[in-house]
Formats: C-alpha cells, sequence, structure tokens
C-alpha cells in the first residue's frame, strides 16, 4: 500500500467512476482498476461493490476512505513540516453578529500576535442547525453558538458564557413589569428571522398565545438600537450589545414578567474534526477571555 494507490482510491471513492478518476488524476483507466484491485488484495476487502457500470463503496471502502483522508493528511502535514514552508493557514469562524461586533475583536487581537500568517474569514450562523450545517460540509472550522442548550450529538461544544437577554426602549419612566398581553402591544424592532435570541422572544409569547402586533425587522443590530433611541420601538437583545447605550441613558431597560429561559454561548467544532494547533490555539483564548467576562 503506497499513497498514490490511496490518493487514486479517495478520488474514486469521491467521484464513484473509475472514468472521471482517471480524467482528473491523468491515468489511464486500466490503471485505475489495477490500483484499486491492489488495495483490495492487500487488504483482503472489497473496497467497491460494482454494479453495471456503476461503483458505490462497501462498509469496508468506507472506514478505508476516512483513515486514507487522515493518511494523506500527516503526509502533508510532515512535508511542509520538514520544508519549513510558510503558507498561509486559513481559519473559518461562525459568529452572531452581536458575537463579532462585542466580543470577537479582543480575541483576533491576541491571537494574531501569536500566529500572524493566519487568514481568518467570518461567516454569519445564526441557529445551531445553521452551524451544525456548515460544521459538518467542512465550511467552519469552529463557531460561536449563542442559544438555549441543545445536545448535538456531531458537535463538540464548550460552555463561554451565560447571556442575559433584555427588553430595551427609549428612555422612559420606571414602570411596572411587562405581561405578554401588554408586550405583544408594542411595536417590536427584532433581528432577522432565524436568530436565536428572535426565536426564544417568539416561543416565549407563543407559550402565553400573544404575538406582537406589528413587527420590523432587522439585519443589523446596530440599525435596531439607533431605531429605538429614536423612540420607533422596543426590541429585544442580549444585554451586551447595549451595555453602551444603557450606562449613557439613550436607552432603558423594560422589565416583563416572561420566564426567560438560559440562553448561553458556546464555542463548538465538528467532533470528528482533527484540531490544528492554531485552531487549539484560538479556542483556548476565546474561553480564556470569555472566562474573564464572567468574572
Amino acid at each position: 500500500m503506497d499513497l498514490k494507490q490511496l490518493q487514486t482510491f479517495l478520488t474514486a471513492a469521491e467521484t464513484l467512476s473509475f472514468t472521471k478518476t482517471a480524467q482528473l488524476l491523468d491515468y489511464a483507466q486500466s490503471s485505475i482498476t489495477a490500483q484499486v484491485k491492489t488495495l483490495e488484495q492487500e487488504l483482503g476487502v472489497n473496497l467497491f461493490e460494482r454494479l453495471g457500470k456503476r461503483i458505490i463503496l462497501t462498509e469496508e471502502g468506507k472506514r478505508l476512505q476516512q483513515y486514507a483522508k487522515k493518511m494523506l493528511e500527516l503526509d502533508r502535514e510532515m512535508k511542509k513540516a520538514i520544508s519549513n514552508e510558510q503558507e498561509q493557514v486559513l481559519l473559518k469562524v461562525g459568529a452572531q453578529e452581536s458575537q463579532c461586533v462585542y466580543r470577537l475583536p479582543s480575541i483576533l487581537q491576541q491571537f494574531q500576535q501569536v500566529h500572524p500568517h493566519v487568514k481568518i474569514i467570518f461567516k454569519p450562523v445564526h441557529t445551531t442547525d445553521i452551524a451544525k450545517k456548515l460544521l459538518q460540509v467542512g465550511d467552519l472550522d469552529v463557531a460561536f453558538i449563542t442559544d438555549t442548550y441543545q445536545e448535538t450529538s456531531m458537535l463538540q461544544r464548550q460552555r463561554l458564557i451565560e447571556e442575559q437577554l433584555i427588553f430595551v426602549s427609549a428612555p422612559i419612566e420606571r414602570m411596572e413589569p411587562l405581561s405578554a398581553q401588554q408586550l405583544a402591544l408594542e411595536t417590536m424592532l427584532l433581528t432577522e428571522t432565524g436568530c436565536s435570541y428572535r426565536n426564544h422572544l417568539e416561543a416565549l409569547l407563543q407559550l402565553e398565545g400573544v404575538r406582537p402586533l406589528q413587527m420590523i425587522e432587522f439585519a443589523s443590530i446596530e440599525a435596531i438600537k439607533q431605531c429605538v433611541i429614536a423612540g420607533l420601538g422596543m426590541t429585544f437583545l442580549p444585554k451586551m450589545v447595549v451595555e453602551k447605550e444603557l450606562t449613557m441613558g439613550l436607552v432603558t431597560e423594560i422589565p416583563s414578567t416572561l420566564k426567560l429561559a438560559p440562553i448561553y454561548t458556546d464555542i463548538a467544532w465538528h467532533k470528528d474534526k482533527d484540531l490544528p494547533p492554531c485552531l487549539l490555539d484560538f479556542i483556548a483564548i476565546a474561553k480564556q477571555k470569555y472566562q474573564t467576562l464572567g468574572d
């Protein structure tokens, strides 16, 4: 068994076609067939099931596919380490706007001091389901998830902090806590459909059998805050995104009788993902920074 055979096998496992594999690798099709046959003889199993002109992976083939990926990745890492190449590493991070704007800058600042050659790309992640899908297909390496905790078998999650969700309006005189029925009469300025804290609010109001009579939807938290300050309505956001405005007296926290479930920010990654050193450092720095916020 050699790495060339494993690469041929992996390509065939992805294309499920010896013809396409030969075209991609620039081999004769007979060479592809021979390499796969040699692997099967060496391992003593059938890696593909031949169904006429079609091929599908056997269970043994699926298992080899996972190990072959790891072996080829290890080979690439070894060659890179030996040659000491300074290739730019890409780190794909998912997070909600609230985390990107108010929490991640200090994490990035410290991370880039340690890993200046790592390029970071941020992608929006509003729910656990979105994070799960993006992590599963490899579009994200790690994600910050803010929601009520949901057990997700394929994700490794570590708790960072418990968030406080509050109702906020333009400054008004102190008032008694609002009931769900009273809240439903307010104009609610909310984040986009699917955002975790909007989902949380709608679920709470639904339990009370009510829904806001008027909702205005925004793609930007900053836009929501400016409209609240202007007196256009009330919003429901993590307290950390309006701390500055509360301190300056630009907005007021509105108490309510709703029983809010705990909502958390976790950092998550695919449980089967091999974590490179730069990603381990990113996770460690994030945990340390959030720990400081929670103290």
